[in-house]
């Protein structure tokens, strides 16, 4: 009787220790975004034109900002990440429209120094989970875009953590 009480409890550890082990699990293939992956969202957009579903995230420094309406202008240091997917219909509530496939992620960076010549701030945008600015004549052309919002910093989007 002691023999298979001793076989029942061994036989229970080791099911107990491979049920509890960690495994290692298949990675997902996914984009990697870089440093804004945990970014706190500021806004969401909808862009019509583009057919895009969109996200504004800020590092601390622009939440900070956002919260306290610090925005105009937004503090040096700002960083804004603009996650875009492709619209997609959802499949069972076709009045939703949802993010589908990834589309891109860029970035204006706030430096009033730097990027005097577009209003201070600089374009980038992610490749991977690196940030890569524009170059000058990429960033003249983002920044022309921007223009029409001088009054909010070149900033379109109106954060509503206040």
């Amino acid at each position: 009787m002691n023999s298979v009480f001793t076989a029942a409890l061994l036989l229970s550890t080791a099911v107990f220790i491979t049920a509890t082990a960690p495994r290692a699990e298949t990675p997902v293939a996914k984009p990697t975004h870089g440093e804004y992956k945990d970014w706190l969202a500021l806004s969401v957009s909808h862009r019509l034109d583009k057919h895009l579903v969109r996200v504004i995230l800020g590092n601390d420094i622009a939440v900070k900002a956002a919260r306290t309406g610090n925005t105009k202008p937004w503090p040096d240091g700002t960083i804004l990440a603009k996650v875009s997917w492709k619209e997609k219909i959802h499949p069972n509530w076709p009045q939703a429209v949802v993010p589908g496939e990834f589309a891109g992620a860029e970035a204006m960076v706030k430096d009033s120094k730097k990027f005097a010549e577009t209003g201070g701030w600089g374009f980038g945008h992610w490749e991977g989970d690196k940030l890569v600015m524009n170059d000058k004549e990429k960033s003249a052309t983002c920044f022309a875009c921007h223009l029409a919002m001088k009054d909010n910093d070149y900033v379109y989007t109106a954060p509503p953590l206040q």
